[in-house]
This record gives C-alpha cells, structure tokens and sequence, in this order.
C-alpha cells in the first residue's frame, strides 16, 4: 500500500515544487537546475560507485563481510537513479544519499528493522568446492576421466616442476581483468 502512496505523492510533489521554484526563478533557470542536477548525478554516481566497487573487492579478497559495500552500492544506484530522474525532490533525496555519513546512517536505521536469518561465509566444513558428503546419496554416480599410472614408470622432467603454468589462449570478455 505504501508504494502506491508513494507513486501518487511523489509525482505530486514535484509537481507543486517545479511550480514554485518555476514562479521564482522562471523556467529556464529551473530547467538548468534540472539538467545541471542530471550531469552532478552521473558525475557522483561514476565516483562513489568505482570506490564502493573497490571496497567490494577488497572484502571478497580477504574474505571480509561483503554486506555494508553492498549496501552503499545499492544506495548509491537507488541515489542514481533519483538524481537522473527530473525533480527538485527527487534530487534532494538523491543528494542526500550520496552522502556516506547519510548512507550509514539509514543503514543503521534499517539493521535496526532487518532481521538476518542465516549467513555463511568462507569455506564449508567439506572444503572449498566439495560437496558437503552427509547430502551424498548411495546412488550418486559421479563421472570423469582417470588414467592408470605406473608407480614405477618415468618421472617428470625437473624443469616440468619450475615451469610456471600457461596462460589461457583467449583474450576474454574484456569485461574483466587478467
């Protein structure tokens, strides 16, 4: 029900905003503001989201808790898309989360609201990548290849062993980095 408000009041209010700051300051002051609001937005989004962005990564490769860059990630796009959208309302919110001791601030608020039921990080009892054995069923049938080996047939090469391993041939997506 709420979101229903919301979609009613919201444009309602810009409304009534865009005609008294229209009957102030004119309408191509106000238009400017609008524009000038829309470039600010994208500017603010590209910076606070590449430093959140860096912060993600940072937690992922220590295995840090991923949840509070998360969260501003989500913030700053939500603010994104209110700075994008046309509106001195909108762009008021918008700004103000932007703003990291905002950001922090609602996230309190709503960690006070949120009740988190289970999280697991890290690796699982089984080890990395291993099924966890007490959900094996005694039909499973797992397949592969195999090769027998001589235990006493040739050795490597002990160039073999400080030989550093092969780069993948292809190039990727270029959506990441190697």
């Amino acid at each position: 029900m709420w979101i229903l408000a919301a979609f009613v009041a919201v444009p309602l209010i810009e409304i009534a905003l865009f005609i008294q700051v229209g009957g102030l300051i004119g309408l191509w002051p106000t238009l400017a503001i609008v524009i000038a609001t829309a470039v600010a937005g994208t500017w603010a989004l590209r910076s606070q989201g590449r430093a959140t962005v860096e912060d993600l990564r940072r937690r992922f490769d220590t295995l840090a808790d991923p949840t509070e860059p998360l969260a501003h990630g989500a913030m700053i796009l939500f603010a994104g898309a209110l700075l994008l959208t046309p509106g001195f309302f909108t762009d008021t919110v918008g700004l103000l989360l932007m703003v990291p001791a905002v950001r922090t601030a609602v996230m309190r608020w709503l960690g006070k609201r949120v009740e988190v039921r289970r999280f697991e990080m890290g690796q699982h009892p089984g080890g990395p990548r291993r099924p966890d054995p007490s959900r094996r069923r005694p039909d499973d049938v797992i397949e592969g290849d195999w090769q027998q080996v001589d235990p006493a047939g040739p050795k490597p090469r002990p160039d073999d062993e400080t030989r550093p391993p092969k780069r993948p041939t292809h190039q990727g997506s270029g959506w990441t980095r190697h």
